[in-house]
């Protein structure tokens, strides 16, 4: 659980009133500290780095978006590095160029993150910046709707790219009539139409101390860290935010562009898991088996053994209340039936058969390996610390997470395949040269 202002806690957890209070933990990989106005400060130090990854994660994304938001949370981060009154968007870019710093920033359907790479000794000078955008931003009617060219520009582009619309249909299929169905990027219209008073009202509804997450991992001390935070962010008032949250119902269908295109693009899914469901670390497994990897089932039986793909590969999508699994492939359009053929079969194999024991030790040879190459980044380590204290997910160590790993059976995967897989709910988004009703056969389990 996140620490409470003001709460007593015995766990890395500290409260800070005058001054930061100094505990020495062992066997803690992370430090948490929540500033009286709510803020939570949380850092891992990696002593042979002399960078630092920042991240201000702030609690709000593309779901808590009323109708005349659509896309709001992505337009405000374009227009928050535009800068404050006294700072203006030359001067935010000057000062980081001029550290050799690295920012930008990021929006999900539930989360927005401002985050910066820079020296140990520049921090003061990113965290100066970011506090400045995030808590005093100008909104300049001419910056507003000199952005809004440019997200429109940006909603071309993804529009061009049979590989983005056809993940956008599936997303928008799989959670029809949820606040989670809407694109993070707005819609043009809707764009266009937004009001300064439609953006600024957002932000201040939704971006507070209360609401965000400040993380870093790499050269940092955690008490001078806490205290430089403080001098920024200490004075910032805002509650905590609240998600409307409900489960989806999802109903089989196709969501289909039609394109002349030489390759037809497709995601294959269904209803996935939550991101807190324990159940989780069985999927991982399933999904490295079927989906991830040249070694993958799926690779080896659509592009090794039959030459139908050149990249084809499984996914989750993890949210608070709802969650969808899927498998992407590329193939010509005429060869759509045998590609999607072979995706039923090899998945309809393993409800029935499950995994074999050493796919099962392979799968998890691999993930661990690949754990241990993520955590030797620190801006993964950022990424995993905001990410999780923002979603009040548990932060697990190495160990912790490997023991997870570890403890998935062969019956645990195949009862989630049979959960997942084995649904009778299909959703297919596609691009393509295809008629309205040519691929609903492919929806039957």
């Amino acid at each position: 659980m996140p620490c409470q202002p003001g709460a007593t806690q015995t766990h890395p957890c500290r409260e800070f009133r005058q001054a930061p209070v100094a505990l020495t933990l062992p066997d803690v990989h992370y430090d948490l500290t929540t500033l009286p106005n709510g803020l939570r400060i949380i850092t891992e130090t990696m002593p042979s780095l002399r960078s630092v990854a920042l991240g201000c994660w702030v609690d709000t994304g593309t779901r808590d978006e009323e109708a005349n938001e659509a896309g709001v949370s992505h337009f405000l981060e374009h227009l928050l590095f535009k800068g404050s009154e006294d700072l203006s968007a030359r001067e935010v870019n000057e000062t980081l160029d001029a550290i050799g710093a690295e920012a930008n920033a990021f929006t999900s359907k539930e989360t927005t993150c401002y985050w910066a790479r820079l020296l140990d000794q520049d921090l003061p000078i990113g965290l100066d910046i970011l506090a400045e955008i995030i808590q005093r931003p100008a909104f300049r009617t001419h910056e507003i709707d000199s952005e809004r060219h440019v997200v429109v520009e940006e909603i071309n582009m993804n529009d061009d790219d049979p590989s983005d619309v056809v993940f956008e249909n599936f997303s928008t299929a799989v959670f029809s009539g949820h606040p989670l169905e809407e694109p993070v990027l707005g819609t043009r219209d809707s764009i266009r139409g937004m009001t300064r008073d439609d953006i600024h009202g957002y932000w201040k509804r939704r971006y507070g101390a209360g609401s965000m997450v400040v993380a870093a991992a790499g050269s940092v001390d955690h008490e001078s860290f806490v205290e430089t935070v403080a001098e920024r962010f200490g004075e910032w008032s805002g509650e905590a935010v609240e998600h409307q949250l409900s489960p989806v119902t999802i109903e089989s269908r196709v969501n289909l562009t039609v394109r002349e295109t030489e390759q037809a693009h497709l995601v294959l899914g269904g209803p996935g898991l939550a991101r807190a469901d324990e159940r989780r670390w069985a999927f991982e497994v399933l999904n490295h088996v079927m989906g991830s990897g040249m070694s993958s089932r799926l690779f080896q039986e659509v592009r090794e053994e039959r030459g139908l793909a050149y990249a084809i590969y499984g996914f989750k999508l993890s949210y608070a209340d709802n969650g969808a699994w899927g498998v992407h492939v590329g193939t010509t359009p005429s060869q759509t039936d045998t590609a999607l053929s072979v995706i039923r079969d090899e998945l309809s194999k393993v409800v029935d058969n499950g995994i074999t024991p050493g796919e099962l030790d392979r799968a998890k040879g691999s993930m661990r390996g690949g754990l241990a190459l993520a955590l030797e980044d620190a801006n993964s380590r950022m990424v995993r610390l905001g990410r999780d204290e923002l979603a009040g997910m548990p932060h697990l160590s190495v160990d912790e997470r490997l023991a997870k790993l570890d403890a998935v059976t062969l019956d645990d995967v195949q009862s989630v395949a049979g959960d997942m897989y084995g649904a009778p709910t299909r959703v297919l988004g596609a691009v393509g040269p295809f008629e309205a009703n040519d691929l609903d056969d492919y929806l039957k389990v």
